[in-house]
């Protein structure tokens, strides 16, 4: 899952921070998620940053290509 935060925020290149900002998620919790050394979370986080993103839930989760 963290991958896939990381392509999809890469690719609309925006920051950690600015995910952070937009989405209301602290920046570290954003990392923790991308790098893989938090592996849980809440679907309340995943769904804040998906809508930060403009994609769904499932494009984390199911799809390959954002």
């Amino acid at each position: 899952m963290g991958y896939k935060i990381k392509e999809t925020r890469e690719a609309l290149k925006m920051t950690q921070e600015e995910l952070a900002e937009k989405s209301g998620i602290s920046r570290g919790t954003i990392s923790a998620l991308e790098n893989g050394t938090m592996r849980t979370t809440t679907t309340k986080t995943l769904l804040r940053i998906s809508q930060a993103l403009g994609v769904n839930v499932e494009a984390i989760f199911f799809e390959d290509c954002v």
